[in-house]
């Protein structure tokens, strides 16, 4: 019997230092849908309030139309509610976009004309 009250205690205490342990924030992760009949060339978030723009995603890829691409935003916030830059291919007739969401509720997004 009292082995296997020591081996409560033991589980007790586990469970209590590991939920005093410092919350880690997990990558956001969703899917971006071209669904312009043009090329998107680069493509910028930050978290709503931050005043600058992270770097661009894409780097040296493209999403062109009707693709759709995986996208994780491993920036280490826990925040969901992102601001958006979409820019379009120097031959387009779209201009920049920008958008606010919730990229946690969302899942996916896509960009339309």
């Amino acid at each position: 019997m009292k082995s296997k009250v020591s081996g409560l205690i033991a589980l007790a205490a586990a469970i209590i230092a590991a939920s005093a342990a410092p919350s880690r924030a997990e990558d956001l992760k969703f899917q971006l849908t071209n669904g312009t009949n043009s090329v998107l060339t680069r493509f910028y978030s930050s978290p709503t309030g931050v005043n600058s723009w992270e770097e661009d995603v894409f780097g040296e890829d493209v999403l062109n139309p009707g693709e759709t691409v995986n996208i994780t935003i491993a920036d280490g916030r826990t925040v969901c509610k992102y601001d958006m830059r979409f820019e379009f291919d120097e031959n387009s007739n779209l201009d920049t976009t920008e958008d606010t969401q919730d990229l946690c509720e969302l899942g996916s997004y896509t960009i339309h004309e």
